[in-house]
């Protein structure tokens, strides 16, 4: 087996060539045509969709954090890098649903900076989660701490830079190993490990980067975090209960079964489930579950943007600017429909005060 975990159009075809070289229990070869053919439509249907509207979420994000850089925060420096972080793998949607189209026609330097903006972008948006989860954790139940008096923007900028470098060097192995090849007269790129141990390797520590340790460290904060809000004499506090219950849950949703099918590949790595019948499942697997987790970048401008009221009115106030022949009929459709709703209430209050008289 020579794919990459993080690569989704490589994933399907290696296995796939692999498992058609291996004779198993029953003697015959395993055939993995008709999965070959599914992920040829489904794959890239998919990346297109994730990518078109992730795309344009992120992009309005970092557009608008960007226009107003002059009163950024902590928290806006960490959602510009979240929302580039998911555009940098974005980026690499378009190649990878070509390949599994086709086949990898780009190059082996392309290979090797396609799976880079993948697994940076994919290591990179699940840290800056978690550093917004810390942030929001010290600030509330550690309100007094040093940390918390000093979140500027340059505090933002130094911790997102320790972030991208740390996501540098989970993604490395990916990078490096990054290889095109021709099998089964078919090119493709992937990460090519020198041995089993490496494979085995990348698969742990695919599970506890990118669901196990968030998950502990996010489960942990909140936890914290709920019962201070509880506490606090605030009509706003339930919709910020629901807020951060809705983070914990749309991730833990998005991420588990593509970290239960990735757990499942490290045991065939170590001699489990080798049988045909398991190959064909977890490939067909793997591409639901793998397209599942990686739309969650579509929710994350959602999630932690748009659901602030003062993100919100930013975002308004700059689509206003640059669309205000868009925004001026809207806003009269939207004054005339208020005034109707008035007018049709008026007159029911009036007919209920004639009944009743």
């Amino acid at each position: 087996m020579t794919e990459d975990p993080g690569t989704i159009a490589a994933t399907t075809s290696e296995y796939s060539d692999y498992y058609d070289q291996i004779n198993f229990t029953d003697g015959a070869p395993c055939n993995n045509g008709n999965t070959k053919e599914f992920s040829k439509v489904f794959l890239p249907t998919l990346y297109s969709i994730v990518f078109l509207l992730g795309f344009i979420g992120n992009g309005l994000v970092v557009w608008v954090l960007i226009r107003y850089r002059q009163k950024s925060n902590m928290t806006d420096v960490c959602l510009f890098n979240l929302a580039l972080s998911d555009l940098l793998f974005l980026l690499s949607l378009p190649f990878w649903a070509h390949s599994a189209m086709e086949e990898w026609i780009f190059g082996t330097f392309m290979c090797h900076t396609i799976t880079g903006f993948f697994t940076l972008g994919l290591y990179g948006s699940i840290f800056f989660m978690v550093l917004m989860t810390v942030d929001r954790y010290v600030v509330i139940v550690h309100a007094q701490s040093i940390f918390s008096r000093n979140r500027s923007a340059k505090m933002g900028l130094v911790l997102a830079s320790f972030v991208w470098v740390l996501s540098l060097f989970a993604s490395l192995p990916n990078i490096i190993f990054a290889k095109q090849k021709m099998e089964t007269s078919k090119s493709s790129c992937g990460s090519e490990f020198p041995s089993t141990n490496w494979k085995s390797f990348t698969y742990l520590k695919m599970n506890l980067l990118s669901w196990i340790i968030p998950l502990i460290i996010m489960s942990f904060c909140y936890s914290q975090i709920i019962p201070i809000l509880l506490s606090i004499k605030s009509q706003k506090r339930h919709k910020v209960i629901r807020l951060i219950l809705a983070v914990v849950a749309v991730y833990f949703l998005f991420w588990t079964p593509y970290n239960i099918v990735m757990f499942l590949m490290y045991l065939q790595t170590k001699g489990y489930l080798l049988s045909c019948e398991s190959h064909t499942s977890l490939t067909l697997a793997m591409q639901w579950v793998e397209t599942i987790a990686l739309s969650h970048c579509c929710l994350n401008p959602i999630i932690y943007a748009f659901a602030g009221q003062k993100f919100r009115r930013a975002v308004l106030k700059v689509l206003k600017e640059h669309f205000p022949l868009c925004f001026s009929q809207c806003a009269t459709f939207s004054q005339q429909l208020s005034e109707r709703r008035s007018s049709v209430f008026t007159k029911s209050s009036e007919y209920s005060s004639t009944q009743i008289a």
